[in-house]
């Protein structure tokens, strides 16, 4: 008869299991087989910063697009989102936004949120960006962030999350 099954700590190791070995760069999903570089669409540079309540970074987060190194940090190069009608109802239509899946210490503690851009015309009529308490939202609003640009390439923008606390970035789905 076999011996007890040992424990084991749930994770994340994601590092190990999910960093590619040395086949591209997984924060450019334009450069990679992902998104071709001539795919039409205006190039964006998105990073930010994953934090506790106190400002402390999160330095073995996972963030999943719909990526964080030992600083707490991510960034990826993609084809800025379009606007799409979803259906809701006559002349609906979704603001540009990026889904974001976040993991924080384990499996078990998981942020599912969009961030949006601003100036955004179609944001005010966004049922889901309205379901989330006023004085939120801007929390689901990234920034332009020239520092962020790639210069003659993809223009930056700057979104952190904050997975607990007072500060903390809203579910939105």
């Amino acid at each position: 008869m076999a011996g007890i099954t040992p424990s084991q700590t749930v994770g994340p190791f994601f590092a190990y299991g999910l960093t590619p070995s040395g086949k591209y760069d997984w924060s450019d999903l334009i450069g990679s087989n992902l998104v071709t570089p001539d795919v039409a669409g205006e190039r964006i540079r998105i990073e930010g910063r994953v934090t506790d309540a106190d400002g402390k970074p999160i330095n073995d987060a996972l963030l999943e697009i719909w990526q964080a190194d030992g600083e707490g940090r991510y960034q990826f190069l993609t084809v800025k989102p379009g606007a799409y009608p979803w259906g809701n109802h006559d002349n609906a239509w979704r603001p540009a936004h990026i889904h974001l899946s976040l993991f924080g210490h384990s499996f078990l503690s998981r942020l599912v949120t969009q961030m949006y851009f601003p100036g955004d015309p179609l944001i005010p009529y966004d049922p889901i960006y309205r379901s989330i308490p006023e004085g939120s939202r801007e929390r689901l609003m990234s920034s332009f962030d020239l520092d962020a640009t790639v210069p003659n390439w993809a223009l930056g923008y700057r979104f952190d999350i904050v997975l607990r606390g007072r500060e903390q970035t809203p579910m939105g789905l």
